[in-house]
């Protein structure tokens, strides 16, 4: 019997995925695993018996990656299966910042309803009127799951697309238009786009990656949008262009004190991601994710440890190891079960920057003894029998 724990309500969708040998606890110390979207758990201390946690979302700043990488614990996130959701968004802000809606309909609920409104309405339109979108240059920073729809869709809507993605995947570039200007040159966004739109993560080298700096390389009357993470844009730079009349509009999802009083701003309560589908589709890629490794040993999607698939177990046996990725581990672990008289029939390992994971499949049932041997390897974190 596996347990798993909620820490936020999970959609019903994809726990339902869990087969019956999958049980729901409300105690989190006998948590195999953890569901999570947004609960905050760096002050956490996770049971030595939890293995794995699964983020049901892209973001994972919530969850202290390394500090779990270290302690054995594989956290998975679920990337693009908030991606349309997150797209249609995007394309909602376009529209919403070049015809002003949003205005029209504020100043329409103002008026009394007399004879005359539909007069009255005739004169004013023109103060929110706007322009089309078509025909207008739209920047994409960022290449990923959301950043290619946006990109895809944007071309159906008649709009040049350029897009800046240094790291873009080998399934991202063949999802890509070959409409899409692939440009090497961020600055050529900044220079040439009426639209700008930022899809990519927070890290240390992308915090305030939008800074007066860039603003000042951007058209006049530039539309900025955000809905990729908070701190992407130095925004007290950002408000003093809104200010000045420099960015016409700063579409963002994140609200903060500074871009709730900024003039020309339309912020949203974090909606991108938040439709069923979304949710949904996030619960059953975690749920699916976190099955295959409790199961079987396998890594998908995961954000501290890397990606490594030996299938299903055919041997006797299985046996996964959470390590440091130093010199002469793999010698130590053979040396362990040699000496123990197993032989191994397969084995998988990969690399992800400090951290190593190894699946050996065996030719005889693995022992808690030789479990614990392997364990006692300096550099060793967790050692699991899966078969």
């Amino acid at each position: 019997m596996y347990r798993y724990h909620c820490l936020n309500p999970i959609s019903q969708v994809g726990l339902e995925k869990f087969p019956g040998k999958y049980e729901n606890t409300d105690k989190i110390d006998e948590a195999d695993a953890i569901l999570v979207r947004s609960a905050d758990m760096h002050a956490m201390e996770l049971p030595e018996k939890t293995t794995a946690v699964a983020r049901a979302g892209a973001g994972v700043n919530n969850i202290p990656i390394d500090a779990l990488g270290k302690k054995g614990v594989v956290v998975f996130n679920t990337p693009g299966a908030n991606a349309n959701g997150v797209k249609e968004m995007v394309l909602a802000g376009m529209l919403l910042a070049s015809r002003d809606i949003v205005g029209g309909i504020e100043w329409l609920e103002k008026q009394e309803a007399t004879e005359d409104l539909a007069k009255k309405a005739e004169k004013q339109k023109k103060q929110f009127a706007g322009c089309e979108i078509s025909g207008k240059k739209l920047g994409i920073i960022g290449l990923g799951a959301i950043g290619v729809r946006v990109a895809n869709a944007a071309v159906h809507l008649g709009m040049e697309v350029y897009g800046y993605d240094p790291f873009i995947s080998v399934d991202a570039a063949w999802s890509l238009s070959r409409s899409i200007h692939h440009i090497n040159d961020i600055s050529c966004i900044y220079r040439e786009c009426d639209y700008i739109t930022i899809h990519v993560p927070l890290m240390d080298s992308t915090r305030n990656m939008i800074g007066a700096e860039e603003i000042a390389q951007m058209k006049d009357g530039v539309v900025l949008l955000n809905f990729a993470r908070d701190l992407l844009v130095d925004e007290e730079a950002l408000a003093k262009a809104l200010q000045a009349g420099k960015v016409k509009k700063y579409v963002t999802d994140f609200a903060n004190p500074i871009v709730a009083k900024a003039p020309n701003t339309l912020v949203t309560p974090h909606l991108g991601a938040s439709t069923e589908e979304s949710e949904d589709n996030c619960a059953v890629m975690a749920v699916k994710q976190l099955m295959d490794y409790l199961e079987n040993g396998n890594i998908k999607n995961s954000v501290n440890y890397p990606n490594c698939d030996a299938g299903t177990c055919v041997d006797e046996g299985r046996l996964t190891i959470n390590h440091k990725n130093i010199p002469n581990m793999i010698s130590q672990f053979t040396k362990v079960l040699g000496d123990a008289g197993v032989n191994i029939s397969n084995m998988t390992n990969k690399s992800k920057g400090d951290l190593a994971y190894t699946i050996l499949d065996v030719a005889t049932p693995i022992s808690q003894e030789v479990a614990k041997n392997l364990k006692a390897i300096s550099g060793v974190y967790r050692v699991r029998i899966v078969k």
